[in-house]
């Protein structure tokens, strides 16, 4: 052969290519004529949705049969397109219904570390965000390998964990205790806590390490997980998170805050709440405080009693603006954080030292266990209320691809200076009310918490709320969290081992919760323990000292060591 022949040169010209059709591309064409019809036209605006339903006010006292009952409007699944009026509505519904959740823990954190305005501020503003982020992640649903996804497919949204502000506070109070932190202790013995950043920083970086627990327990198979946590666990747990932040912050900043003023000192800037400096500051639990507090908890009330179905879901929302409209009539605001706030912020405009503290890291795998159980939990409530089957192959790999999810996001959040994020449980609410499970509302939703938290303004509009508006609506946001705790344990049949893991797990929860100092004296007998020994000793303490973590962990070793019994039996000796 010539090698002419072999020559890998082709020298003939192709023939000319026509211009390019808009039939090569026919997804793009149908995705654009699909915009397109959203966007001019009345129906992909509205819709036929019954908006007037959406916002007229309840009159639970009207004569029966004088208004005519009016038929619910149509249920929109997962996959369902909504015109653009109704998932921006919905979207903002579930936005305004999480927004407590989301700015408490951070305020919280703040107040408890002493930080000052500007870097509470960002502390909101990127709990914001970095919510808004990875519900978008947890609402998707990427297939992975081998049949495991990333995410659940449902309109599950992520919050700051009320398991990790549990737990954060007795970390504190750890690091106040051995040093980490700076305090000063004044001559009448009050003890006075200054400024500690660093500690959000060890918190972040012990979460960071501590999430890659949560991301291997993704792969357990969930029915495994159920059976290593069943309701009678996760009941418990719950349950016991809601109380100790009722008795902790919520009634503690009802009366006046939770910084050190609650003990009533006779000296020193906490002698009166929130401290002596702030305007109208009055000693913890005057009446004016508590009838503050009360003014926002009837609201919510009330908005419940009277409200449209869109203010009932934003009902916190509307506890807190009555409430801060009083206050800032009679001059409980303090309008400095909003005058120092950004107008506009992002992620890493504030930075902490990202480190691991030894004796937090037991007590932060004990949270990512409980936003594991939390997350199963919420997972299935999400289905039942979108009307998905909740016992097949479909919905296990939600579970996995839903727990996967809350663990990275956990990594993701610290590196985004936030704390662990699991899924909310009220938004379930939501969707029951409204009949709206579409995914596109919830991505309205994180649009909305994204934007809420790149306006500065608006963070540091949340940190002027005075201590006793927030506890009073915090407080009912708790009691919510022990609400769904004990839905949660309706599912138990309530035999004799069941009751007694109930008992057992309770009496440590319970007594934490009444005597919370029992625990903190447990080590002191040992004498000069090495420093790892010591963060043994502190990491025991914690846990120990935290009533969630102590109640869900006997409950665990209990319900993996007690041998099950028969429904039947125990209906037999009932009779």
């Amino acid at each position: 052969m010539a090698p002419s022949d072999t020559s890998s040169v082709t020298k003939d010209q192709p023939a000319p290519v026509g211009p390019p059709t808009t039939r090569s591309f026919p997804a793009i064409r149908k995705h654009a004529t699909a915009l397109r019809n959203k966007l001019t036209t009345k129906h992909g605006w509205l819709g036929d949705y019954d908006y007037a339903w959406l916002c007229s006010p309840t009159l639970p006292f009207s004569i029966a049969g004088s208004n005519p009952v009016r038929r619910p409007p149509p249920f929109y699944g997962v996959e369902a397109e909504l015109p653009l009026l109704l998932a921006m509505s919905c979207g903002l519904q579930h936005a305004l219904a999480m927004l407590a959740g989301l700015i408490t823990p951070p305020i919280i954190f703040a107040s408890s570390l002493m930080l000052d305005a500007q870097t509470s501020a960002y502390m909101v503003s990127a709990s914001l965000i970095g919510c808004g982020i990875l519900s978008l992640v947890q609402m998707s649903r990427i297939r992975l390998w081998k049949g495991y996804y990333l995410g659940t497919g449902l309109l599950s949204v992520v919050g700051t964990s009320f398991a990790t502000l549990s737990t954060a506070n007795a970390i504190f109070d750890t690091m106040y205790s051995d040093g980490t932190c700076p305090s000063t202790v004044a001559a009448d013995g009050t003890v006075t806590r200054e400024a500690c950043p660093d500690a959000y920083g060890m918190v972040l970086g012990t979460s960071l390490i501590c999430s890659l627990l949560e991301i291997g327990l993704s792969f357990i198979p969930p029915r495994t997980l159920q059976r290593i946590f069943p309701p009678i666990v996760t009941g418990t747990v719950i349950i016991m998170i809601g109380a100790s932040l009722i008795g902790t912050s919520g009634i503690l900043n009802w009366g006046g805050g939770s910084n050190g003023c609650q003990t009533r000192p006779t000296s020193g800037l906490y002698q009166l709440c929130p401290t002596v400096d702030s305007p109208h500051a009055l000693l913890w639990g005057s009446p004016e405080f508590i009838g503050l507090g009360f003014l926002s908890f009837v609201s919510i009330v009330l908005t419940e009693l009277f409200g449209s179905p869109f203010l009932k879901n934003a009902s916190i929302i509307v506890g807190l603006a009555v409430g801060c409209i009083v206050a800032g009539a009679a001059g409980y605001i303090d309008g400095s954080s909003i005058k120092s706030a950004p107008a506009i912020t992002f992620l890493w405009v504030y930075t902490f030292k990202i480190r691991v503290y030894p004796a937090a890291i037991l007590p932060m795998l004990a949270v990512y266990v409980s936003t594991t159980m939390e997350a199963i939990g919420d997972i299935t409530a999400s289905a039942e209320v979108s009307r998905l089957n909740v016992d097949d192959e479909e919905f296990d790999s939600r579970v996995q691809g839903g727990v996967l999810s809350d663990g990275l996001g956990g990594f993701l959040s610290a590196l985004f200076t936030v704390t662990p994020l699991s899924i909310f449980a009220q938004n379930n609410g939501v969707i029951a009310l409204t009949r709206c499970a579409s995914r596109a509302a919830g991505r309205w939703c994180c649009a909305f918490l994204i934007l809420f938290g790149i306006f500065g303004k608006i963070s540091g509009f949340f940190l002027a709320i005075p201590n006793p508006v927030l506890g009073g609506v915090t407080t009912f946001l708790f009691a919510s969290v022990v609400v769904s705790g004990f839905r949660v344990l309706s599912y138990v049949h309530y035999t004799r081992r069941d009751r007694f893991i109930l008992a057992a797990a309770m009496s440590f929860g319970f007594g934490d919760l009444l005597v919370p100092d029992i625990f903190t004296y447990l080590f002191q007998g040992v004498k000069n323990p090495s420093s790892g020994l010591q963060g043994l000793f502190d990491s025991i303490t914690i846990v120990l000292s935290t009533p969630f973590l102590a109640a869900g962990l006997v409950a665990v070793i209990l319900n993996l060591i007690l041998p099950q019994e028969m429904l039947q039996m125990e209906t037999t000796e009932h009779h």
